[in-house]
């Protein structure tokens, strides 16, 4: 008696042909012909046979053409049931970049953690590989887990294959060398990777051990200390918040923050790095005079500025040398303080955060072999000690007698204008209730001018500034998914041509109550502008742009009416909530910015269902529009329903997005079991573009006339005072 394999179970048969990266198994491989066995014992089971053959043959071709993307292979790996369609696209996922899989890399780790043992077969050798590669993959992975699987039973929890894939990543066991089938069940061995898999990987502190044509390389092949520095400088930054949030008000909160980030910046530069950017660096510096307190009422969320040196790898480039404000050096010896240069030893890693120390002696620190280019220190006690004072001649510009040169302090000069900087008029004045209105309102890019100049690391040429938002006590992960969608359909928007605007900010997830994010730069909330200018939306545009005839505000203009556009969409499809003036931007090129995604879907401030219109559209939106009869207002019901035209189009990319993430989550979004059901049906597949035409209209005036969007706003202001 013959046994039959029939259904999708046959392609674990291939597995062991593909090769992803090997040409010559590539032309090796023969898939419609290795995808069934047949067994023939009547003709009516022979036709069965060849049917599922032929289905099968067709999933594979899929599976191997340009066309299966990331998006379809997420999304064949959580609907199938079958262990061997499972852990053949595990083994896909080996051929598509590492920054595709990322941005799925929740989903992933969810259904790791959620679902069945097959899946986590399928899934776990990719995610142990890209552990062994990376450190920031590791962490975030383990940052991930923990947080996905805070939904379990605390008993539950503690045996789940996602908190032991977690411990092992942050015992650092996977920067040894792990033999690839170590993670298969002995049904799935056959399950063949390419050269560039987990088999044919040495560990991180293996290939960089220390040897004699390799001295200044950091040794790490018997240390698990490769995700400490970067675990305890997160640590730090969560810890102020968390004291920061026992303070009763913003003044008292300032200070602290300022003096905890002056303590920190003792401990820097260090290898240590923000998640959040999108290039390889440094921390070496955190000007503590510039972070500040957010608006918040119950907790204490900030804002840090973050100068960096950008390297080639913030894994293996040296750490660079500490520059200290008041030391004496060579202006020639700067491009010795490049991280390139600068190597640190086993002993100095048992410092926090493996800090390069401060060197009491100048002659180890910095090579003067140019008196003429020495920077002298003032002595203690000058106003101006905490500058790098470097001193140059010039003839005299009000004598054409005196040929005695004058000297003249550029730390002096470059603190004048810093301080010029700080105090550039602008509409926007010191708030002690809202400290972070001014330092948002001023221009980037004049920011960073103004931080190099006073920085000891300014000079050097991969000198860079970053900024991010701390957060503690909150729980970011609906704020990740909502990253998630809008990223999908700003995607959607743009192949399919269609000019909406939105801005997807990047989300760090640490742990289910705390995290970063990246913030909006040269944008400030539509409380704050109408609390610091007294002015209605209209006339702050002209203020700012000029009048209604320039081109500055003609294009501010379609810049709001886009971004409008697409944030009414978005605000749609997701039933985004608690929409008030605090959690919508205005950015200088004109854009609004919706933040804060802590209600989405199936929840909303205190369960209250009170925001009833599809999303917010106040009178004072269609002023700056051009009021209800202008050229501007129908651009933006036009685009409305081409955004809508276009997102039903690619439907299930967001809908699969939301859909994964519901499995074994307790979060607020996907409260009651109709939370999928009804976000498919606000694309209005049924529909025809007419009939959307209509919807669009319809939510638009209903929008408008919102009874409940005024009264929200109206609350707000009486109890927070949002305006």
């Amino acid at each position: 008696m013959c046994s039959c394999v029939n259904t999708m179970p046959q392609i674990s048969q291939v597995e062991g042909a593909c090769n992803w990266h090997d040409e010559e198994e590539e032309e090796k491989r023969d898939p419609p012909r290795q995808i069934t066995r047949t067994c023939p014992q009547s003709q009516q089971q022979n036709g069965d046979q060849s049917s599922a053959a032929a289905k099968q043959s067709l999933l594979l071709r899929l599976f191997e053409s340009k066309l299966f993307d990331v998006s379809m292979a997420i999304s064949y790996l959580y609907k199938s049931k079958e262990p061997g369609v499972q852990a053949y696209i595990g083994n896909r996922l080996f051929s598509f970049s590492d920054d595709d899989v990322d941005f799925h890399l929740p989903q992933l780790l969810n259904m790791y953690v959620h679902m069945d043992e097959d899946m986590g077969d399928a899934i776990r050798p990719y995610v142990v590989h890209r552990c062994r590669q990376s450190i920031a993959f590791s962490l975030q992975t383990a940052w991930l887990l923990g947080a996905y699987s805070s939904d379990m039973h605390i008993s539950t929890q503690r045996h789940s294959r996602g908190t032991k894939l977690r411990k092992l990543i942050l015992s650092d066991e996977l920067n040894q060398i792990i033999p690839a089938d170590a993670y298969l069940s002995p049904s799935k061995r056959t399950h063949q990777r390419s050269k560039s898999d987990a088999t044919h990987c040495t560990s991180l502190a293996t290939s960089l051990k220390r040897t004699a044509s390799n001295p200044k390389v950091e040794r790490g092949y018997d240390e698990p200390l490769r995700l400490t520095p970067q675990r305890e400088f997160i640590k730090s930054l969560m810890g102020i918040g968390k004291r920061l949030a026992t303070l009763p008000t913003k003044e008292q909160k300032t200070k602290q923050l300022t003096s905890e980030l002056l303590v920190l910046n003792h401990k820097l530069p260090a290898r240590v790095w923000l998640p959040t950017a999108a290039f390889d660096h440094h921390v070496v510096r955190v000007p503590h005079t510039q972070a500040v307190v957010l608006n918040s009422k119950d907790k204490a969320p900030y804002i840090i500025y973050v100068e960096v040196l950008e390297c080639g790898s913030f894994e293996t480039s040296a750490i660079p040398v500490r520059i200290h404000e008041t030391r004496i050096r060579s202006a020639r010896s700067a491009d010795n303080l490049l991280p390139e240069c600068v190597g640190i030893t086993a002993e100095q890693r048992a410092v926090s955060f493996s800090t390069v120390p401060n060197y009491d002696n100048d002659d180890e620190a910095w090579a003067v072999d140019d008196i003429g280019e020495l920077q002298v220190e003032l002595p203690e006690g000058h106003t101006s000690s905490s500058d790098n004072i470097s001193q140059f001649s010039v003839d005299s510009i009000t004598s054409t007698e005196s040929k005695e040169p004058i000297f003249i302090a550029a730390g002096d000069i470059r603190r004048r204008l810093s301080e010029n900087l700080a105090h550039t008029p602008t509409t926007f004045r010191k708030d002690p209730e809202d400290p972070s209105a001014v330092a948002l309102k001023e221009p980037w890019q004049e920011k960073v001018r103004r931080i190099r100049e006073g920085s000891p690391y300014g000079h050097l040429p991969n000198w860079r500034l970053l900024s991010v938002i701390v957060k503690c006590g909150d729980d970011l992960r609906q704020e990740l998914l909502a990253f998630q969608v809008l990223s999908q359909l700003q995607s959607i928007w743009e192949q399919e041509r269609v000019p909406l605007w939105i801005k997807p900010y990047k989300i760090l997830v640490m742990s289910s109550d705390s995290g970063m994010i990246e913030p909006v730069l040269n944008a400030v909330s539509l409380h704050q502008v109408r609390k610091q200018s007294q002015l209605s939306l209209l006339d702050y545009f002209l203020q700012e742009h000029g009048s209604y005839t320039t081109e500055a505000f003609l294009t501010a203009q379609r810049n709001f009416v886009e971004s409008c556009a697409g944030y009414s969409l978005i605000c749609y499809l997701l039933q985004v909530k608690d929409r008030h003036n605090g959690n919508i931007l205005l950015d200088s090129e004109g854009h609004i910015i919706h933040i804060d995604f802590g209600f989405i879907l199936s929840s909303s401030p205190r369960n209250l269902g009170f925001e009833t219109s599809a999303f917010k559209l106040t009178s004072e939106f269609v002023d700056v529009m051009g009021g209800l009869d202008g050229d501007m207002f129908n651009y933006y019901k036009v685009l409305m329903l081409q955004g809508l035209i276009a997102a039903r189009k690619h439907m299930e990319k967001v809908v699969q997005i939301v859909e994964i993430m519901q499995q074994g989550s307790h979060l607020p979004c996907f409260h009651g079991s109709s939370t999928i059901r009804y976000l498919k049906e606000r694309f209005h597949m049924s529909l025809t573009e007419e009939q959307l035409q209509v919807l669009v209209e319809q939510m638009v005036d209903g929008s408008m006339r919102s009874i409940t969007t005024k009264l929200y706003d109206g609350f707000q202001y009486f109890t927070n005072g949002i305006m």
